[in-house]
């Protein structure tokens, strides 16, 4: 993207710089190039250097010799002989400063004759040391040609036979990436020094004129300017259209086509590590350029070196986001290439087709359709959606578009058949197009007898690459208008000035994520939520924020929200912002329907295509002729085949007068768009200068507080410089490392709950995924930061490895920490020990995760789950001896006190419960250990019936499990059962002794450790407590340590706040509890209330229904407080339930039916309802006992919508009146008619019941 260019240029090209073979200092081998010694002498790199560059200096833009020099030939001097091929290579490349800001790069690079003796004797002399080394001889075979004779004669020079011949360089840089242009002009210096005849003027003459006469077409202007032999057209878009791009966006799709393009570009998004490879820098830079612009309005905000040079391979080594491409020499393939890190990286190797993703990509919005629209623009141009590997390496070169090519094209499986008609469709268009431009007199075949006609077929060229680019960008555009259509209504707008904010901004938050992304479809929130957590959109939304009118808006920020406004405007009648319905780009239609009339109308300009169409054809400035210079006789003499020694005191300054250095424009062109410039605010008045710079200032210091550096600095490294530079990324990794963890607690307590030291969980689990997957893609990126050798994807996982095979050497217990203190629960089961290789060992016996980078996000999510993460890192990286071993002296690992910071961040995370191994791993096999805890007096050991228990949790239930009646413990293995919920267990009743009494049941998940207790201290028995022989328990999750408070410990989060409930004393049928009324109105509105919060949230968010259903203090309990409250004991050594007072209140209701004693209609409704549910439950094959049965009908009655209909018949029964003492809460009518109103509330909710509790019941 052309963003952030040299604002203080209005010159077209700021520098001409020639780089090349200095013959003075002679040849210098480049060892940073690789094995340069193995290599025959015509195959090894040497050091190239800056010649010259004119002129010295500009003080907008000032000239960096290192990265100039770098970049003009990444590789150094090349050597060829006259057998080889010398075809001149064009490339581009950008030099990004540690701003940001950016300068462009034109270099072409070609051949000259060595005309120094010297060199040619040191090159002969390499050759006969080469020959002499043993070597020598087969390295050369792997470099090879496929003609052996060739072969012989490309690795050889004699000379006296043959001639040899150097690279150089010429190279435009420019403030603004003008590609096309500047390659027409560097094509021409070039063709001037190899033609026989000589130019018209001399070179400096061309040269001058470029540097000092041609200024910027302003926004929405075109300028011609003339080159060596022809003219040269580049065209600026105006304000209101996409910015700046200059370069052949179908190269790209050529080389990889769509379906990886894609891919790549979510990559991009997602802010991971992108390495691009190929064989020619201009297709790196292609790439790399065209994924960028694609993000309109979103822009990259980390390392960007689309060419790497040679000598800063070690950048590879960055622990941050980056996109960088490397030159690759076409012989070793991708195997053979070691990077650093590749857990979270995007590999492309343009030249083969091909591209490696990270794991766990999520997919990007409607990519399918998405995949379609691209292809239709693509194959309107001739241009085949699978790419073409065989692509030329001219971006100006396209296929003419055929019929026949649909067959090729049939082979894309993205394509829906509907396209076929579709291509004939355009086929008959572009047919029409091009029998319109023949009659305007332009011809499209190419004619080599005919310059004129050449001419013209490369501006047809030219045009049609700017009109694929436009349309091509019009369609990713479109995307992220009808994703963000609403995103302004969440942009969170700060309440203090923007000095204040700016002071602030690292601990606020700038948009309602939350929000957002519970207004948008289902299937986009694995894509956005991970989008939502980039640098780059965050930096869009503080530009947003800082901007508070279109006066001050950033280009890309205003042409996005007026097309914003525009597709809102469209979908005020019928919305389809928050639908997954595909809505494709209508730019590009109204656009193709102006294509007809491209030669006829030129008197407006229009946005789009035809904007680019009517600035080309009607040209709104011709910049000054090139002229003969004030040069002194002699200079400027002419020698074919070599590129002149330029005459610097003609060309390093500029006019002496003003007539072109003061003004940015002629003044025929200032009168013209005086009012347009006016109205775009292209020149400003010092204040408004000012406060542009202070609102840049803003924004770009902004950018740089997500980020750790922002770009690396291209120079020849000191070792000082690596070490400044490396300690940046460590200080960057451990501030990324405090801004994660705060934000992941934040999210996971609430705000407010970290300022109170508690809090209930508010993040969905897409959220908490997108956030835990990015700590894993941190640690990976710490872990590779100063690796000394590369084994694996996962850095992580391979010093984890190293570590296990070291400990297994030494024959360490794998519990080598101890158990970590239980908060005393029951010792019948023991906290498990702590151990980093058992650890391990569950995530190489799970054999769904394959690769390395998997195993080692499984273990962080496990170890996290467990609380242990910083534990067990403090654990690995105290074997110092393996990580001296494993990581260089700078590596993050090794920075002591940065590291035991980085640990301290780390163990915040066991301030709250993860459950994010457990409920992402949802299939595989887990073992549990389950104990029956029974009461040692009461003769437990005396039971001779035989147990069995049923274990059920969030994702699936055991079955029957048989316990042995001698030790009560079993261990099973089964599918992942999730959260547990439910117990139920009984026995069968058989032996002389079938009476239990249980205290409890204990079951441990043996991965996690997580251990869930259900209290139950009831009888199981015929004859004893409510006679029942099964009951259904609801689970809690004990705590790990005492450190932590009892707020922790449940299953799902607490729902109700602490309070008068925690008063309340234990139910047991022998020790009836003594709440007043108040206290049991107090116990059921807060069940209640707990049940209503409970639905009101996200339905991801939400814990478990049962525990407020059947829970302590949940509404079972609390109705069993209402009915046992008055109520009339008969005999003093028997229980009487409130199953005993249900049942003797269905038989009057059942004889009142008989003799049709009923008040009206409605009363006999719920008459039946009752009834039939109690029929039901006292059919049921279950042994469940009387509370059980109460149970189960107060859980039918809250699925139902029933119990307060069915509190208003028993408090109308007669059977109360008999049962009941006059001060009985049922018998108050005030009190039970608010009773009533409170059940209604539950009304409004679908519940769900789990299978356990209404299991053997048919209704």
């Amino acid at each position: 993207m052309t963003t952030g260019f040299s604002s203080g240029s209005c010159r077209f090209a700021d520098y001409f710089v020639i780089c090349g073979l200095d013959t003075e200092s002679g040849l210098e081998p480049d060892e940073l190039s690789g094995e340069n010694f193995e290599q025959s002498p015509l195959r090894r790199t040497f050091k190239s250097k800056v010649l010259a560059h004119y002129p010295d200096n500009v003080e907008w833009n000032p000239f960096d010799q290192d990265a100039v020099g770098m970049l003009c030939m990444p590789k150094g001097l090349s050597f060829r002989t006259q057998v080889d091929s010398r075809e001149p290579q064009f490339h581009s490349f950008i030099i990004t400063r540690e701003d940001g800001s950016r300068t462009y790069g034109f270099a072409l690079t070609f051949f000259e004759e060595v005309t120094s003796k010297q060199i040619c004797s040191a090159m002969q002399t390499l050759y006969h040391m080469h020959n002499r080394h043993p070597h020598s001889q087969p390295r050369p075979m792997l470099h090879a040609a496929p003609s052996i004779s060739r072969l012989q004669r490309f690795n050889s020079y004699d000379i006296s036979r043959d001639t040899l011949y150097v690279s150089k360089c010429i190279c435009l840089i420019t403030p603004m990436a003008f590609a096309q242009a500047c390659r027409k002009v560097l094509l021409q210096l070039h063709q001037a020094v190899t033609s026989p005849q000589p130019p018209p003027l001399p070179l400096e003459s061309y040269i001058y004129n470029i540097l000092y006469e041609v200024p910027l077409p302003p926004s929405g202007r075109s300028l011609k300017f003339s080159g060596v032999y022809g003219p040269v057209v580049c065209q600026r878009p105006s304000t209101s259209e996409l910015p700046l791009f200059d370069f052949a966006i179908s190269e790209m799709f050529n080389l990889l086509g769509v379906e990886n393009v894609l891919q790549l570009f979510t990559c991009a998004l997602l802010e991971m590590q992108i390495l691009l490879y190929s064989q020619h820098y201009q297709r790196l830079m292609t790439v790399a350029e065209s994924i960028t612009a694609l993000m309109f309005p979103y822009q990259w905000q980390h390392v960007y070196v689309p060419i790497l040079p040679a000598s800063l391979l070690h950048f590879l080594d960055a622990p941050v986001p980056y996109l960088m491409g490397l030159h690759s020499n076409g012989q070793d393939d991708r195997t053979k290439l070691e990077l650093p890190q590749e857990a979270n990286l995007c590999f492309v190797d343009i030249d083969n087709h091909f591209i490696e993703l990270p794991e766990e990509l999520p997919q990007f919005p409607n990519k399918l359709e998405f995949i379609q629209e691209i292809s239709e623009v693509l194959m309107s141009f001739g241009v085949s959606p699978e790419g073409n590997i065989r692509s030329s390496d001219s971006q100006a070169k396209y296929r003419t578009f055929r019929s026949v090519d649909m067959v090729s094209d049939k082979r894309n499986g993205n394509l829906a058949s509907p396209l076929n008609s579709y291509l004939l469709r355009e086929n008959e268009t572009i047919a029409r197009l091009q029998a319109l431009v023949k009659r305007t007199g332009v011809s499209l075949e190419k004619d080599a007898s005919s310059y004129k006609d050449a001419r013209a077929q490369c501006d047809e060229e030219e045009l049609k690459m700017h009109q694929l680019n436009i349309q091509v960008r019009e369609v990713f555009a479109n995307r992220f208008t009808q994703m963000f259509a609403d995103y302004e209504v969440f942009v969170i707008q700060p309440s203090q000035d923007k000095e204040s904010w700016f002071t602030n901004r690292d601990q606020m938050q700038n948009f309602d994520k939350a929000s957002f992304l519970s207004d948008q479809p289902e299937p986009y929130l694995p894509f956005l939520s991970r989008f939502l957590e980039t640098q780059m959109f965050a930096s869009f939304i503080d530009s947003k924020i800082l901007c508070h009118d279109d006066e001050e808006k950033e280009h890309t920020l205003r042409v996005f929200d007026s097309r914003v406004d525009k597709i809102r405007m469209l979908n005020v009648r019928t919305p389809t912002l928050r639908t997954s319905m595909y809505q494709k780009c209508t730019n590009i239609e109204e656009a193709g329907k102006e294509k007809r009339s491209r030669y006829e109308k030129t008197d407006f300009v229009a946005p789009g295509p035809r904007a680019i169409e009517m600035r080309i054809s009607k040209i709104d400035h011709t910049a000054l002729h090139p002229h003969l210079l004030d040069m002194k006789i002699g200079q400027g003499r002419y020698e074919q085949g070599f590129f002149p020694r330029l005459q610097s005191d003609v060309l390093s300054t500029g006019p002496t007068s003003n007539k072109y250095a003061k003004r940015s424009a002629p003044a025929q062109w200032r009168r013209r768009d005086r009012q347009k410039q006016h109205a775009e605010h292209l020149y400003l008045d010092n204040d408004q200068r000012e406060v542009r710079g202070r609102h840049a200032k803003y924004i770009q210091e902004a950018r740089n507080l997500g980020t750790t550096i922002r770009q690396p600095k291209l120079s020849n490294l000191s070792p000082s410089v690596i070490a400044q530079t490396n300690w940046k990324f460590v200080e960057g990794l451990l501030k990324e490392c405090r801004n994660k963890t705060k934000r992941m607690l934040v999210e996971k307590m609430g705000r407010e709950a970290v300022e109170l030291g508690h809090g209930e969980v508010s993040i969905t689990g897409v959220e908490e995924n997108t956030l835990i997957a990015s700590l894993c893609d941190l640690l990976e990126r710490i872990w590779s930061h100063g690796l000394q050798v590369k084994q694996g994807k996962s850095a992580l996982w391979s010093h984890l490895l190293h570590y296990q095979d070291s400990k297994e050497k030494t024959n360490a217990t794998p519990g080598g920490l101890g158990p970590r203190k239980s908060d005393g629960g029951v010792s019948a089961m023991p906290p498990l020990k702590v151990s980093l290789i058992q650890d391990m060992r569950h995530i190489q016996n799970i054999s769904e995760i394959k690769t390395d980078v998997g195993k080692a996000r499984a273990w962080v999510r496990l170890s996290m789950e467990k609380k242990l993460l910083s534990r067990h890192l403090k654990q690995l990286l105290s074997d110092h001896e393996l990580t001296k071993k494993l990581y260089k002296r700078y590596a993050f690992l090794r920075c002591d006190d940065e590291k035991e910071q980085f640990l301290y961040h780390l163990l915040s995370f066991n301030a709250v419960d993860y459950f994010c191994f457990t409920n992402v791993f949802t299939t595989i096999m887990i073992p549990y250990h389950v104990v029956v805890v029974s009461s040692k007096k009461l003769g437990g050991s005396m039971f001779t019936a035989n147990p069995w228990v049923c274990v059920s949790g969030e994702l699936a239930e055991t079955g029957v499990l048989q316990v042995p009646r001698n030790t009560l413990e079993i261990t099973f293995e089964c599918q992942n059962l999730g959260k547990l919920t439910t117990v139920q267990m009984g026995h069968d009743n058989t032996g002389l002794y079938a009476k239990w009494l249980v205290e409890c049941v204990m079951v441990r998940n043996e991965i996690t450790g997580h251990t869930y207790k259900f209290p139950c201290g009831r009888w199981l028995g015929k004859g004893v407590d409510d006679g029942s022989l099964e009951r259904i328990l609801v689970g809690e999750l004990m705590t790990p340590s005492t450190e932590n408070d009892e707020r922790m410990c449940r299953t799902p989060p607490m729902q109700q706040s602490p309070g008068m409930m925690r008063r309340f004393v234990t139910i047991s049928p022998n020790s009836k509890p003594k709440l007043n009324t108040g206290q049991i109105q107090e116990g059921v509105g807060e069940a209640i209330n707990g049940i209503v919060k409970h639905f009101h949230k996200p339905e991801k968010e939400r814990g478990s229904l049962t525990l407020l259903l059947c829970g302590e203090y949940g509404l079972v309990w609390a109705l069993e407080q209402v009915f046992q409250h008055g109520f009339k004991s008969p005999r003093l050594f028997k229980n009487v339930f409130i199953w005993d007072f249900l049942e003797k209140a269905q038989v009057y209701f059942e004889s009142a039916e008989q003799r049709e004693a009923t008040p009206d209609e409605n009363w006999q409704t719920r008459v039946r309802h009752f009834c039939r549910f109690m029929r039901a439950i006292n059919n049921t094959s279950r042994n469940i006992g009387k509370d059980g049965k109460f149970q189960m009908l107060v859980c039918l009655g809250a699925r139902d919508h029933l119990l307060h209909h069915w509190i208003a018949l028993l408090a109308d029964c007669p059977i109360t009146a008999q049962m009941y003492e006059d001060t009985a809460l049922i018998k108050d009518r005030s009190l039970v008619n608010s009773l009533i109103r409170v059940l209604q509330t539950l009304q409004e909710f679908n519940i769900t019941l789990e299978a356990s509790l209404v299991k053997g019941v048919g209704i």
